[in-house]
């Protein structure tokens, strides 16, 4: 694989070097009581192939913070095309601040928000949002990502509006915490090479919280990387991991599907029956 180069966040001024490729890093430990005990060298390798095979990716776009968390609200049920027209409004009305977006009657503030879909919700998330972050953490983002990651995200997810998805993507991109974000993306690629069950045999909030525990425990808890392999994941479900007719025979992590599931075979984890045999490696859910 070769080298992992510096790049640069959107709105950072300053390179940020991501970790050495996974093979050279020990394996993370886990706890007994932990759902997936033990380590999972295969999501290293899943990391290496994906970062070998397409590099950085430069995500989350966004020239603020606060850009960033507007963003990572409306991208909520919506293409991020509708949301680039959406920050498109906001930028030409000077709108990309938390005290702009204080100030604006909700009523503007929805019209400027059409374009990304359901915006008269995202207006009351947003406006939530800034009337937190002035009440709680006096209008600072300095002061708000300097909260301890777990109360900070339970702080967010009390907020209307925002999710276990919203509050890590904004954990993770515009406030460096090392959060894993697991997105429709990340669960498919999971299911489809059976490292975890279909979405539909077990609860989805428990469901989520167990996933992105499967990568924080066995991953070194760098928001680098967890930033780098989120949109390794996303570029992969878009352009190869499809819900339906997948590219698997294109796709770096081809290799990596159990035998059963291989191209040729026909199969696909995602429309059959019972679930296949997974990975040795991985514990299924409890």
């Amino acid at each position: 694989m070769p080298a992992i180069v510096p790049f640069k966040m959107a709105y950072s001024s300053a390179p940020q070097t991501l970790p050495a490729p996974l093979t050279a890093l020990p394996r993370a430990q886990t706890s007994s009581a932990h759902p997936w005990p033990g380590s999972n060298p295969l999501l290293h390798s899943y990391f290496n192939a994906l970062y070998a095979s397409h590099g950085p990716q430069h995500w989350w776009p966004g020239r603020s913070r606060f850009e960033i968390i507007v963003g990572a609200i409306l991208t909520q049920n919506t293409s991020w095309k509708n949301v680039e027209r959406a920050m498109v409004n906001l930028r030409k009305a000077k709108l990309l601040s938390p005290a702009a977006i204080r100030a604006v009657s909700p009523s503007t503030l929805a019209e400027h928000l059409r374009p990304s879909g359901y915006f008269r919700q995202k207006t009351k998330t947003l406006k939530s949002f800034v009337a937190f972050l002035f009440k709680r953490h006096e209008g600072s983002l300095g002061r708000l990502f300097a909260t301890p990651s777990a109360a900070l995200r339970q702080q967010l997810l009390a907020l209307h509006g925002i999710g276990p998805e919203t509050a890590d993507s904004i954990l993770l991109y515009a406030g460096k915490h090392p959060i894993f974000v697991v997105d429709a993306y990340a669960r498919r690629i999971l299911e489809r090479h059976a490292l975890i069950p279909r979405e539909a045999q077990v609860n989805s909030r428990r469901s989520y919280e167990q996933v992105r525990s499967l990568f924080e425990s066995q991953l070194p808890r760098d928001s680098q990387l967890f930033n780098e392999f989120h949109a390794l994941i996303v570029y992969t479900g878009k352009h190869f991991c499809s819900k339906t007719n997948p590219s698997c025979t294109n796709c770096a992590l081809s290799p990596f599907l159990p035998a059963a599931v291989r191209p040729g075979t026909g199969q696909d984890p995602l429309k059959t029956g019972p679930p296949i045999t997974r990975h040795a490696s991985v514990v299924p859910l409890p």
